[in-house]
Parts: C-alpha cells; structure tokens; sequence
C-alpha cells in the first residue's frame, strides 16, 4: 500500500538531474530536497511555525527535465506523490531515510515575481493538454 503525500515547501537546493538505468532502460530523474513545514494559524492573522522535516524529492522523465529546468533553491513548491522508505547500509550500519515519487509539483504563486510563458507549440507538435493559450 502506497503512502500518498501532499505537501508545501520550499527548495533546499536546485534539482539534479541525472539519467539511471531502470530494468534496461535509461531514464531522467530529477532529484531534490524539500523542507516540508508545518504551520498553523496563530488566531491574529498570521501564522505560527510548528516544524516541518526534510525530504528527498525525485521527478522522473518529461517532469525531470522540466523540474531541473524551471525550479531553483528556494522556490516554494506543492508536492504530491507517494512517500517510500529507502534502505541502505552504511559501514555496517542499518539506515533508513524516507522519500517522495512525486507524481506533480506545482510552484506556490505567493513567492513568485513573474512568470515567463514558453511560445505555443506549432501544429502537431506536444498534445493539446499540454499547450496553453496565451
């Protein structure tokens, strides 16, 4: 059963993209860290920190390539995906670290500036949900 997550947060670092290899097929993936915090409202208006934790974050494919190209350290973002435990061991060691596969990634509007809007795709090219009008 998978763990489904949805969450707020902002970039540790700028994804890294890199292309593995998964059952004889290469694939991009992006991979991030995401403060995940935990606020509550403070009854004044405002907002009260209540913790949060890191993540690691993975995008993989068309989304790969896109998170890496348009998402810098310290965008504020909205996850959703499927949180996984990773295993490993480490000089002798057990450990355990929990994972985000996001399924989508979102910016949060509140911290952005403006937004640069990529040309139409001509006739043909991408799929109709993928285009926007402008």
């Amino acid at each position: 059963m998978a763990l489904r997550i949805n969450g707020s947060g902002n970039l540790g670092s700028a994804p890294e993209l890199r292309t593995v290899e998964v059952n004889g097929e290469d694939r991009k993936v992006a991979s991030m860290r995401v403060f995940f915090d935990h606020t509550v409202p403070d009854g004044n208006g405002g907002f009260v920190d209540k913790g949060g934790c890191w993540l690691g974050v993975s995008a993989w494919d068309n989304r790969a390539e896109h998170v890496a190209r348009v998402l810098r350290k310290g965008m504020r973002v909205r996850i959703e995906g499927t949180l996984q435990e990773r295993l490993w061991e480490k000089d002798g060691e057990a450990m355990t670290s929990w994972d985000v596969n996001a399924r989508n990634i979102t910016l949060e509007l509140a911290r952005l500036e403006s937004v640069t809007l990529r040309p139409k795709a001509s006739a043909g090219q991408g799929t109709p949900a993928a285009q926007e009008d402008t």
